[in-house]
């Protein structure tokens, strides 16, 4: 089933060089996440959820178990990708 969701997403330059420092494994998971999450940014295999504290107004959605994609919707259709990483980029 193709979905007619047509998603941008905007990769900030801090996302970009934290992606360019994973391991290749954890890359090609992390491509393989964002194809779902370009379908259904609410897809239960992503854990999408929001975050609190000073990153409210961020959400978040699982890569693995270890890493997390942390981005921010803009409107409807566009959405950010800030960082990438293990919880330490929450802090």
């Amino acid at each position: 089933m193709k979905s007619d969701f047509s998603l941008t997403i905007l990769y900030l330059p801090r996302f970009l060089r934290l992606y360019k420092k994973l391991p290749e494994v954890i890359q090609e998971l992390a491509k393989n996440k964002e194809i779902i999450f370009r379908q259904n940014p609410y897809d239960p295999r992503l854990k999408t959820h929001k975050l609190h504290g000073l990153l409210a107004g961020l959400w978040s959605f699982y890569v693995n178990y270890e890493y997390r994609v942390v981005f921010e919707f803009v409107n409807q259709h566009t959405v950010r990708f800030y960082s990438i990483g293990n919880h330490d980029i929450y802090g």
